[in-house]
């Protein structure tokens, strides 16, 4: 439970760092479609980073089967 919060919440940081840094990034006056594109951009970074996390600790699946030697008959 505590490496799901430790992940949230290092996601959540990453999604405001990154929505300051574009506020701040993008010439002003904002608009509402300006917004639109900090939030997506924001989303679309938080998820690409989810999913390497993701793929990255994913351990390797177990067989169900044992693979047989040259010689066993089939």
């Amino acid at each position: 439970m505590k490496r799901i919060l430790v992940l949230v919440l290092g996601l959540l940081a990453v999604f405001v760092v990154t929505v300051g840094v574009l506020l701040n990034v993008m010439p002003g006056p904002h608009k509402s479609t300006d917004y639109l594109v900090i939030g997506a951009i924001a989303t679309l970074l938080c998820l690409l980073l989810l999913f390497i996390i993701f793929i990255t600790t994913m351990k390797k699946p177990q067989p169900s089967y044992k693979q047989r030697g040259p010689d066993s008959e089939p």
